[in-house]
């Protein structure tokens, strides 16, 4: 019986992530927290860590602080059996320069593949909200005998100019005949004409191909040193790449609902969107699959209270998730999300929004459809989201669709 291959894990991190400003100005874009008390690149790691893997680099580039000081603190794996995840920054090994794209960080990162000497390795991005067992996609890399598979999940064919869209050969529905990038008029997919598949970010790789292509890659002053425009269409070209369809991956204790979800939280709409995801009675993603955790750090704080305030009032909670940590007093909290230690006060109110850690909310005070960072104070009446002419004028972002953004340690007043 033949040896199972040795597989090695690359998470991408360095995105700068300024579509999400001001969320990412003192972070980078994988270490924006989600959820309550994830980050988001804890969903990339422990669906690695999940599919079976051990070796893991996280390639770090953009404000990386807070981003490796939580993979350091959290991601403990025990070195027993050799298992490790390790935060790398750019460390100019091909010259004072740093990464100039996702292909760039992989070919100034080789020193790590070879010190490994895996037979495959996966590449991921760090910063989409989802479950995928990676072991079942490497099977069918395996099975295909492509040297790259790049991983796709369907959408309407009239969403195909938003993404990286991926030509399959009708005939085995595996083979890559090209790569397009946001396409006006593609062609649907054989089995459902209105739907394309688009990529995802995460691809397999045969090792030695992969070093081959981005030494090939990084001598090409023309090349933008990227994975899903450059080092993709080159394996294409050679008719060595693959597909896999997420509409395959079948999550252990996944449900109809939550099957096949994946978002790109790239920009404050879409970061906003994920977390209403999350909220409902069935939630269209679950946090609560325990055959498929998503791990993140362990708190050392005491759970949520509700309590009523100082004159007697009761609060509510409804549709909401609520961190460790955080004292509500007479609130009335509905269709929100609310990081650890958060302290609100009586008479207060929080509808439809994402607070952050250490937040707190003044009694009396008003957040809507609002996103609110680390640190950020209310005062006693103050309100967000309610009136998009005055959040415009104390200098908050509001998006077209009416989501106001405070900046980390803000003080808003009355």
């Amino acid at each position: 019986m033949p040896a199972a291959p040795k597989v090695f894990g690359i998470v991408l991190a360095g995105g700068e992530g300024k579509r999400l400003m001001p969320l990412t100005v003192d972070r980078a874009k994988p270490a924006v927290p989600f959820g309550g008390q994830y980050r988001l690149i804890d969903f990339a790691i422990s669906n690695l860590i999940n599919s079976g893997l051990r070796q893991i680099v996280v390639l770090t580039q953009y404000k990386s602080h807070s981003l490796d000081r939580h993979i350091s603190q959290t991601w403990r794996m025990s070195a027993l059996l050799g298992a490790y995840v390790a935060s790398v920054p750019a460390q100019q090994r091909l010259g004072k320069r740093w990464f100039s794209g996702s292909a760039d960080a992989i070919l100034q990162s080789l020193n790590l593949v070879h010190d490994e000497k895996p037979d495959i390795v996966m590449v991921i991005g760090a910063d989409h909200v989802y479950r995928m067992d990676f072991e079942q996609m490497l099977e069918a890399h395996i099975a295909s005998g492509a040297k790259a598979t790049v991983a796709g999940i369907r959408q309407p064919i009239s969403l195909a100019n938003q993404f990286g869209v991926i030509d399959v050969d009708p005939v085995d529905n595996i083979t890559i005949r090209d790569f397009l990038e946001k396409p006006q008029n593609p062609n649907g997919l054989s089995d459902n004409p209105g739907e394309v598949l688009a990529s995802m970010g995460n691809y397999i790789f045969d090792a030695d191909a992969l070093i081959e292509a981005v030494r090939s890659d990084g001598e090409l002053p023309t090349s933008d040193h990227d994975m899903g425009g450059d080092i993709i269409p080159y394996f294409v070209a050679r008719g060595e790449a693959a597909v896999y369809d997420f509409k395959r991956n079948d999550v252990p204790g996944s449900t109809e609902r939550d099957r096949d979800y994946w978002r790109d939280v790239g920009t404050l709409d879409s970061f906003f969107d994920a977390h209403m995801d999350l909220i409902s009675t069935l939630p269209v993603f679950n946090l609560y699959n325990m055959a498929w955790p998503i791990h993140s750090q362990a708190l050392n704080s005491p759970p949520a209270k509700f309590v009523r305030d100082s004159v007697g009032r009761m609060g509510n909670a409804i549709d909401s998730i609520v961190s460790l940590g955080s004292v509500l007093s007479g609130t009335h909290l509905e269709r929100s999300v609310v990081g650890p230690w958060t302290l609100s006060g009586g008479g207060s109110t929080i509808t439809d929004s994402v607070l952050f850690d250490h937040v707190s909310v003044g009694a009396g005070a008003r957040v809507h459809r609002a996103i609110l960072d680390k640190n950020v104070v209310l005062d006693p009446g103050a309100t967000v989201g309610v009136d998009r002419e005055r959040d415009l004028a104390r200098g908050y972002t509001v998006t077209d669709s009416g989501i106001t953004v405070v900046g980390k340690n803000a003080h808003v007043t009355r």
